[in-house]
């Protein structure tokens, strides 16, 4: 028997388990390619993006200049670090949102003044389909793009690197 028939088993487990475990998180880089930094409408930013439990928010600025203090509603209103639950100051700092809920993130140098503040809304990760049927029958405006590409995306790599191990004669 040929050795890429003897792997052929272990590459179909593959590709069920692709398309059966979660996919992985995102990471959103707060201001986009701007960064962290004053002058930017942080709120319209937050507002085009979905925030799901398990994905990052990143802080991309100056380490020497600015900071990043996760705090309540109060010390987001009022720009105070008092009572903070976390402070990074990296310069490239990759925060896990862990819980479904409203977080809120300000700069502690005083930049918060100046528009250095972010709050957003972290959603419970949506259930899976039930089964297979269920999810033939649901029309596409109700699929969810955040699983649904990610696993299309892996399932055309494993069939890429099938491709390249076993060559295109057992298909």
């Amino acid at each position: 028997m040929p050795a890429s028939l003897q792997l052929l088993p272990f590459f179909l487990l593959l590709c069920t388990a692709a398309s059966v475990f979660p996919v992985s998180a995102t990471d959103h880089i707060v201001g986009a390619n701007r960064g962290w930094n004053p002058g930017i409408n942080y709120t319209l930013w937050a507002n085009n993006h979905t925030f799901f439990v398990g994905d990052l928010i990143s802080f991309r600025y100056q380490k020497n200049q600015y900071n990043v203090f996760e705090v309540n509603q109060s010390g987001y209103d009022n720009c105070t670090t008092e009572g903070a639950f976390g402070n990074w100051s990296s310069g490239k700092d990759f925060i896990p949102l862990n819980k479904a809920q409203r977080y809120y993130f300000i700069c502690g140098n005083g930049q918060c003044f100046n528009g250095m503040k972010v709050t957003i809304l972290v959603h419970p990760l949506p259930p899976p389909p039930s089964s297979p049927l269920a999810s033939k029958n649901s029309s596409p405006s109700s699929a969810t793009p955040r699983t649904g590409s990610r696993q299309w995306q892996i399932r055309a790599l494993l069939v890429s690197l099938a491709l390249i191990w076993f060559g295109s004669d057992w298909i």
